[in-house]
């Protein structure tokens, strides 16, 4: 699927409409002849979670590098509460708070340890400081390794840990790299709704391969792949461009005379049966209403149906789509 560069502009016109906290410009990063990252704009608003997705080696962690200032752009800007990462280096640090791949910490420092040292970097100090600890503390849940070393810790804990120092100073731009990554179920649900909680008045960038994380917490989406931007746009407004948008599924005994006579209908565009589960999905035309049609031929045929869905649109269809239309481009030099 291509989208269109009037229709990538359109967005970007959209979110110009409030003030961005976190913006790229033409951001670039060059390695030798291979564009690690190339000409990416992005702006995310107060109250915005902007789902950063891509297949391994898009560009995601290189942008958030460049953003968080651990990485000099090669061409381009980037900027944080209006402080450029390059010019205003300790301003936009200072507005941002960043949880990197892989949450590195210093493994010899227990959990209290690591982060009084986090509060006091961060200018935090006396009774103001001491309530924000407790109040990282217990939303995230580590009262119970406050004394172990950070090298001792689960991958979950230390995640929980690495979360907690980016938030201590309350910053009002967040870029959460795998946030939930080596968290059980319910650790996520948390997690999602302090991510939820923090948005309302903050700009956030998630990080994440996990597209129910996306459904949960973001309200914006950008899908880089080979070091550019691919599509942007709502999950809604991406959903609306996967072939299951409108689309018709159900569960129904075998009947390859129904099936065929589905698809024949002029409205309709394919008729897929899943080998796994039998569930039949039948897909309309591009902008095609096809719900009542369908159901009153099932209806005629006497064909007893189950779990009938109407598709609202898949997001992994879109990410499959655009990640591999890149991927038959060449590599931007």
């Amino acid at each position: 699927m291509r989208v269109s560069r009037a229709r990538l502009l359109k967005f970007t016109h959209d979110d110009a409409r409030n003030p961005a906290m976190i913006e790229t410009e033409r951001l670039c990063k060059r390695y030798g002849a291979i564009d690690a990252v190339a000409d990416l704009d992005l702006r995310v608003a107060p109250g915005q979670v902007l789902a950063l997705l891509g297949p391994n080696g898009a560009g995601k962690t290189t942008t958030m590098r460049m953003i968080a200032g651990f990485l000099l752009p090669s061409s381009g800007s980037a900027r944080v509460c209006g402080h450029d990462v390059v010019r205003e280096p300790m301003a936009a640090r200072r507005a941002l708070g960043y949880l990197p791949e892989g949450a590195p910490s210093y493994d010899e420092l227990s959990v209290a340890e690591f982060l009084a040292f986090a509060a006091r970097v961060r200018g935090l100090g006396g009774v103001a400081g001491s309530r924000r600890m407790d109040e990282m503390i217990e939303r995230l849940q580590l009262q119970p390794v406050l004394a172990q070393t950070i090298e001792t810790l689960s991958k979950g804990y230390r995640r929980r840990v690495c979360l907690a120092q980016a938030l201590l100073h309350d910053p009002p731009a967040l870029i959460l790299d795998e946030p939930t990554d080596g968290l059980d179920p319910n650790q996520q649900r948390e997690v999602h709704a302090l991510i939820r909680g923090m948005a309302r008045d903050r700009a956030i960038i998630v990080s994440t391969h996990a597209l129910d994380e996306v459904r949960a917490v973001c309200n914006r989406v950008a899908i880089l792949a080979g070091g550019r931007l691919r599509a942007q746009g709502s999950p809604a407004e991406l959903e609306r461009q996967s072939r299951y948008h409108h689309a018709v599924s159900f569960r129904a005994p075998a009947s390859a005379l129904a099936r065929e006579m589905l698809a024949r209908m002029p409205e309709v565009d394919a008729v897929e049966v899943d080998p796994v589960d039998a569930r039949v999905t039948v897909f309309p035309r591009e902008g095609r209403d096809i719900f009542g049609a369908v159901v009153r031929l099932l209806e005629e045929q006497h064909v007893r149906i189950d779990e009938l869905q109407l598709e609202r649109g898949r997001l992994e269809d879109v990410f499959r789509r655009v990640t591999e239309e890149a991927a038959d481009l060449p590599r931007a030099a």
